[in-house]
């Protein structure tokens, strides 16, 4: 592909010496910021140069220009940290973020507010853990996914799945060590070989999540490339395979549009890493290099059909086996008390839009703290924005209830459904995609909507509600039973008929909605459940089945 139908990422990329760019140089730079092509690279290294958009004003009107703060991003298959991980996390976000975490919905860890002066001691402090952010961002196979539930036999198995996918597309240069923790530069260092990747690595990011049929709780379907389980005797025999899963848009282009994964095949367990490298290179060989807004592979699958991409797709696998045809039925939060099945039992707390800070009479980062401190429970992050806390006796158990009690920290069982099945992404003020805002309005929605639940007589409905500050979907917004994508300032487009299952998409109610009238909007529509449902129908399923015509008429 020549320079003039290629994007101008893909140039830097090639030029970049596997990922090394000017970033040794611009890093020793008493500057703000990086310059174009380097704000690109690091990106792979874990890290996105941002703005802080609410300091924006008050600094104009200083004559001052932008303030850029920089957000790190883990990259931690599964979720899962030791003890000591977690609370290395937590003395970094004091240290040199803005005092707070931020766990993701691909069970990560974000932190924001770092500046570029302290971002490599803050990247190699991640690594002094023995946690990487290499991977967590860029062109490459992002986070691996899996259920975060530590119990034995097909999800012990599923995170192994994990945990050997994540290693072997893992890139192999070593730009990263010797960028952020001073490694020695190779002789000869930016000829170095990709075997996956090659030279100009992936057209996009590529997203991997592993699953079971009664727990979707990794959104198989939303992933670029999703493994469902068939589970024979106890244990993982294989995966269905699913290709092409999405969930960005840009608003106003029709070329662009959110998607779920295709059933290609069945591969036996054994094979699941040698399948997850034939996608990729496939990806790799066949992405739109030219067009970044239609550059996952889910135009791939979408432009192709399933039957070209799976003939194309045998010749980096081999012949393929038909798929067995496996649904979902079923998703689960993981919070509260559960046991482990060797007599130890995980305690899942829920944690609003996935920010742990301590504010007011609620201090979660302390209570967090306080608990991974003198227990050591093996912590796990959740697909929710969620954490676990794993291994615990009967006594710690109570103990820790007990513990995160005196901290404000609510029990699962206090919280709302709506509420518990929320998410948002951060959004204004750390993310320059953002129209408008989301972390930050999303509880009192939840507030609102919640109160009018409460008057129809839904209020322990389950109902799944996602926001986000654009259209690129970070938080799976269109596969939920309502969708809030910000649009334009403080108004959203609003989409129901999704479900919790994550099987389908949503569809379109309203476009430019207000915020103040969301709830508004949503009532006539819950009413009409509360009246015409069937029997163990949720809101989503509900709104499915009538339509859109019907429900917009509503």
């Amino acid at each position: 592909m020549s320079d003039q139908k290629r994007s101008g990422v893909e140039v830097t990329k090639e030029n970049s010496r596997h990922l090394r760019g000017g970033l040794v140089d611009q890093l020793s730079k008493d500057t703000e910021k990086f310059d174009d092509g380097e704000k690109n690279l690091i990106k792979f290294h874990g890290s996105y140069q941002q703005e802080d958009r609410d300091a924006r004003k008050s600094r104009r009107g200083e004559g001052l220009g932008k303030f850029h703060i920089f957000m790190v991003r883990c990259k931690i298959p599964g979720g899962k940290m030791t003890a000591d991980q977690y609370l290395g996390m937590d003395a970094l976000a004091n240290k040199y973020a803005n005092g707070t975490i931020r766990f993701t919905s691909r069970q990560s860890i974000q932190f924001h507010g770092i500046v570029k002066k302290d971002l490599k001691t803050h990247i190699r402090g991640i690594n002094d853990t023995l946690l990487t952010t290499f991977g967590a961002c860029g062109d490459v196979n992002r986070n691996v996914m899996a259920c975060p539930a530590p119990q034995p036999g097909p999800r012990a198995e599923i995170q192994v799945h994990a945990d050997a996918i994540a290693a072997h597309l893992t890139p192999r240069t070593q730009a990263y060590h010797e960028i952020w923790l001073d490694g020695k530069p190779q002789p000869e260092s930016g000829n170095e070989f990709e075997p996956i990747y090659g030279k100009v690595y992936l057209p996009r990011k590529f997203k991997i999540g592993l699953g079971l049929p009664e727990d979707n709780c990794v959104d198989v379907f939303a992933q670029d490339l999703g493994f469902l389980a068939y589970v024979e005797g106890g244990h993982v025999a294989g995966y269905d395979v699913f290709v092409g899963g999405g969930m960005g848009k840009t608003h106003g282009n029709a070329r662009t549009f959110p998607f779920l994964g295709k059933a290609m095949c069945y591969v036996e367990a054994a094979r699941v890493v040698e399948m997850s490298e034939a996608v990729v290179k496939l990806f790799r060989d066949h992405g739109d290099r030219g067009d970044r807004k239609r550059a996952r592979i889910k135009y791939v699958v979408h432009d192709w059909g399933v039957d070209k991409f799976r003939e194309v797709l045998a010749t980096y696998a081999g012949p393929l086996t038909s798929p067995r045809g496996l649904t979902v039925s079923g998703f689960d939060l993981h919070l509260g008390a559960h046991p482990m099945g060797d007599g130890r039992w995980w305690y899942g707390v829920s944690v609003e839009n996935g920010r742990v800070k301590d504010e007011g009479t609620r201090r979660m980062r302390s209570g967090l703290r306080a608990v991974v401190e003198r227990f050591k429970p093996e912590v796990r992050l959740t697909p929710m924005q969620d954490v676990l806390l794993c291994g615990l006796s009967t006594a710690q158990l109570a103990e820790v209830q007990r513990m995160l009690d005196e901290y404000g920290v609510p029990r699962p069982e206090t919280i709302s459904p709506a509420r518990q099945h929320s998410m948002a992404c951060p959004a204004i003020p750390t993310c320059g995609l953002a129209i408008s805002e989301s972390e930050r309005v999303l509880p009192a929605i939840i507030d609102e909507l919640d109160a009018k639940m409460k008057e129809l007589g839904l209020d322990r409905e389950v109902l799944g509600v996602r926001a986000t500050g654009c259209p690129n979907g970070c938080v799976r917004p269109y596969q939920s039973d309502i969708g809030i994508v910000g649009r334009s300032g403080e108004k959203y487009v609003l989409f129901v008929g999704g479900s919790v299952r994550g099987d389908r998409l949503n569809y379109e109610l309203r476009d430019l909605t207000p915020r103040g009238e969301i709830v508004k909007t949503l009532e006539p529509l819950l009413r009409r459940f509360k009246e015409q449902r069937q029997p163990n129908e949720s809101f989503g399923d509900f709104c499915a089945r009538i339509g859109e015509e019907s429900a917009r008429a509503t």
